[in-house]
């Protein structure tokens, strides 16, 4: 019962940190003068560097819980850089570079634990945790946009708490768990590609949601509230899905993903034709059950079954979609933002539907 509990209050700060991230600080950098390109160049610096990071794991190096101890330090020095660096787009580079890095390293050591300790089937239950963490964001940080820097402080905040809670999961790390994840012979990302290709694509698509849909929403006429509700409506059905999703998990987790990520284009569909009509808006959230909650949950935990190593599968993961999707996803979205936006998240969310069917990598029907 204390690992779960320790695990539920980590996602709940956790994605805290990610709800002021995806949320309002996009429109903090808008209000302080930066432009669309600058918006998602900054954003894209972070995934960035949760790409490069697990290849340095590859060969040489563990992620033990000494240097996930570090990575959680490396998130406070972080926060406190946000506050120094933000009106200077170069400086402000820096402490994305290093919320980036420990994001690489502490969510994937989590992630781990918990799928070893608590199961994909109660899983859920522990992460819906960190939706909550999101909602709380959502709603009350709303009332505090007039001054850009309470979004900060929310950060730190989070960022804080997410190390205090954390801490204590060191310890929790098996000795039989070390030993496999210091066997990295044979990983390899070629022999399961569409499934990463996926992983990848599916992050790509998500660039002009986490990092403009505040934006878009706001110059189609929407206020911040309104805005807010609808982040939080989504997260509800995120949260909805993360506490029932459990038997869905015993079938087969490819098929369960293909079935997301068609959804998924659906949902961006629905976003680039009735932007401002709010009933499709919100029937367009409630789909985040399936585009975020199950998908997620499907992918970490076939992962799990697929790969001996299982926190370097869960850091590759992290690298490869939010990561590496992450990136791209946020550099298109800056570049191409506009009225065909998620018309373009669309197509790139089909694309990485038709690509999981090319061709079934080996044990895909892993439960």
């Amino acid at each position: 019962m204390r690992i779960f509990s320790l695990i539920s209050t980590f996602y709940f700060f956790f994605f805290a940190i990610i709800g002021v991230y995806v949320i309002y600080l996009p429109k903090v950098l808008d209000i302080l003068g930066y432009s669309s390109l600058q918006i998602g160049i900054i954003f894209s610096i972070s995934p960035l560097m949760r790409f490069l990071t697990p290849f340095l794991f590859l060969k040489r190096w563990q992620l033990t819980p000494t240097i996930y101890k570090y990575a959680l330090f490396l998130a406070l020095i972080a926060g406190i850089l946000f506050f120094l660096t933000i009106k200077n787009f170069y400086l402000f580079i820096i402490p994305n570079i290093l919320l980036g890095i420990s994001f690489a390293l502490t969510l994937p050591f989590v992630e781990t634990i918990a799928l070893a300790h608590i199961g994909k089937e109660r899983y859920g239950k522990s992460r819906l945790f960190g939706s909550l963490g999101f909602i709380f964001v959502a709603l009350v940080l709303a009332k505090f946009m007039h001054e850009p820097h309470y979004a900060l402080w929310f950060m730190f905040g989070a960022i804080f708490f997410t190390t205090l809670f954390g801490y204590p999961l060191a310890k929790e790390s098996s000795t039989k768990e070390r030993m496999s994840n210091e066997e990295n012979n044979g990983f390899s990302l070629l022999s399961h590609w569409p499934l990463w290709a996926n992983l990848f694509l599916m992050q790509v698509s998500f660039g002009p949601f986490y990092n403009f849909f505040t934006i878009y929403e706001k110059e189609h006429g929407l206020d911040y509230t309104t805005i807010s509700y609808l982040w939080t409506f989504g997260v509800l059905a995120e949260i909805f899905m993360l506490y029932f999703q459990g038997p869905l998990l015993r079938g087969n987790l490819l098929k369960i993903l293909q079935l997301c990520t068609l959804i998924t284009a659906g949902r961006w569909l629905l976003l680039h034709f009735f932007p401002t009509n709010l009933p499709i808006l919100y029937f367009a959230q409630s789909l985040h059950a399936f585009s975020f909650a199950l998908y997620y949950t499907a992918a970490i935990s076939h992962l799990y079954h697929l790969y001996t190593n299982k926190t370097l599968a869960q850091q590759f993961f992290g690298g490869i979609s939010f990561g590496l999707g992450g990136m791209v996803g946020s550099f298109l979205a800056g570049l191409f933002y506009g009225k065909y936006l998620f018309l373009y998240a669309a197509a790139v969310a089909f694309i990485a539907w038709a690509v999981l069917l090319i061709k079934n990598p080996k044990r895909s029907s892993l439960s």
